[in-house]
């Protein structure tokens, strides 16, 4: 996996969830918070779902094959979109079910200072793991709002751990209020709405994720500005004058297929027309580096056939 897949917010996040996820269940054993279980069995579930995203780096890494001749780069797609998946059962309708069994059987949370004590450590430690994800995204997000970035990033790993910490973030806080008015008010309820909110935060944020992989699945055109620059890069002014019509698709995040209808003039040689696509291919590779997929038919321009 690349540096833009996030490696280094990825093991960030999965060395936080780890040691987080135990603190919480060792306060939930001390306490019978059913918050501290519902944000221990969130913890776990981040924690597989940064080793699926870690997984599927590896796999879409593998050659291209007859089977798969355009290689496996949508490994790292299925694999984000399987954390969805485990986001919304393992960590949203636990917590959900949590919350609705405490608030129908509430009990008072015994051992306070375990629940408050593992939440502020837990808020720090996912604070930390929120800023390696927040800095690794500035370098490649540019002008892009932080929702336009999760949106249109093509490497699937970095708005996944981006939601993951944040939702976190917020379900510790969420947490924290559940467990502190259980406390100042001694009633359980409390606690178990907390869980509650939870858990629909966790099922919000997967959809969210579920939604945004799917459309990488399906496959995603390149951006607006890569498109621009393929488009420039083929138009060489003197054997290629226009790009008739041009189709581009990510196969992975890092390598993207150009499938364009150029138009050269009647008069132009197979030679010069071959030299001029091999040309044409080199400029685009020089613009849009991640075009490494790229077939350029050449065609007489007429106007009446475009419309």
């Amino acid at each position: 996996m690349s540096a833009s897949g996030g490696t280094k917010a990825i093991v960030a996040a999965l060395a936080a969830n780890l040691a987080i996820a135990v603190a919480k269940f060792v306060a939930f054993l001390f306490s019978g918070s059913s918050s501290m279980l519902a944000e221990s069995v969130h913890s776990l579930a981040d924690s597989g779902n940064q080793g699926l995203l870690l997984l599927g780096g590896k796999k879409a890494k593998r050659e291209a094959t007859p089977q798969h001749p355009f290689g496996y780069g949508r490994e790292r797609y299925i694999y984000a979109f399987l954390v969805s998946i485990v986001l919304f059962t393992v960590g949203g309708m636990f917590a959900i079910y949590e919350g609705i069994e405490k608030i129908n059987h509430p009990h008072p949370i015994e051992a306070w200072y375990w629940p408050v004590g593992v939440l502020v450590f837990a808020i720090i430690a996912e604070s930390f793991s929120f800023r390696t994800a927040i800095k690794e995204s500035n370098e490649i997000r540019g002008k892009q709002t932080w929702t336009q970035f999760v949106r249109r990033a093509k490497a699937p790993e970095l708005p996944v751990v981006l939601l993951e910490d944040l939702g976190a973030l917020v379900g510790l806080v969420l947490a924290l209020g559940g467990v502190g008015l259980a406390l100042l008010t001694g009633n359980g309820v409390w606690d178990g709405i907390g869980t509650l909110c939870i858990g629909v935060l966790l099922i919000v944020i997967a959809i969210v994720l579920a939604a945004e992989t799917k459309s990488l699945l399906l496959g995603e055109a390149a951006g607006i500005e890569e498109i621009e620059k393929i488009k420039t890069a083929l138009v060489d002014g003197d054997v290629v004058t226009r790009v008739i019509h041009m189709r581009t698709l990510h196969l992975g995040p890092e390598e993207l297929l150009v499938a364009a209808k150029i138009a050269v003039e009647g008069h132009d040689t197979a030679t010069q027309v071959a030299d001029a696509i091999n040309a044409a291919e080199a400029r685009i590779r020089e613009a849009v580096p991640i075009a490494r997929v790229i077939y350029l038919e050449p065609d007489i321009y007429r106007p009446e056939a475009t419309k």
